[in-house]
């Protein structure tokens, strides 16, 4: 059975934690496979500040983490809000035997239960929760554990840990702030080549 790593997000920039989080996700599964999913439009946000393909760009800087890894149009093709669920639903018709691993950040694993048909995905991914060892230990044991009980399978990937915002980074961005320590090389240079981010957030 194929053992993919489906890792979306909307990479409005890509940055350094989005980084660790496959890292860690791609050293635990050890998968066959990594699909980059940027988001077409994010049910939980007010939209993209860089067009989707610039943010198809930028992502190629996950492109050295792992030799089989593809990006996929396939969410910002389709138009539209973009769950996971649905995505999720459209990859296992599209790769029936496959087996789909999800990164996710710790944070978002304590509002998981709010996605869109949650426990039908967590029944067909296993989720891969990135968080350091030892912080939250016993929280994120037992949410897990209770995941678990509704029929979720779930692997904590340790790791480095960090947190970032792309808010944060894009308004650091737009003041001419250094963020090479933040925001992977060829994402920044794609930032600066395009002039992204530089003018005020609305």
């Amino acid at each position: 059975m194929e053992r993919v790593i489906l890792f979306g997000g909307t990479f409005d920039p890509p940055h350094m934690g989005h980084v660790a989080l496959l890292r860690a996700a791609i050293e635990t599964v050890r998968p066959d496979s990594v699909l980059i999913m940027p988001t077409g439009t994010p049910p939980h946000k007010g939209g993209h500040h860089a067009d989707a393909r610039l943010r198809m760009a930028m992502c190629r800087c996950f492109l050295p983490l792992f030799d089989r890894m593809v990006i996929s149009n396939d969410e910002i093709a389709r138009g539209g809000k973009s769950y996971t669920i649905d995505t999720v639903r459209r990859l296992r018709a599209r790769m029936p035997g496959a087996q789909f691993f999800l990164p996710i950040g710790s944070d978002m694993l304590a509002t998981f239960r709010q996605w869109r048909g949650y426990r039908e995905l967590m029944q067909s991914v296993t989720l891969v929760v990135h968080s350091r060892v030892g912080t939250d230990a016993l929280a994120l044991s037992e949410l897990a554990s209770s995941l678990s009980a509704e029929g979720g399978s779930l692997i904590i990937a340790p790791g480095e840990v960090l947190v970032l915002s792309s808010t944060e980074i894009r308004e650091k961005m737009r003041r001419g702030e250094d963020v090479s320590a933040l925001v992977p090389g060829t994402a920044l240079e794609i930032a600066g080549q395009y002039g992204l981010y530089r003018e005020a957030e609305t």
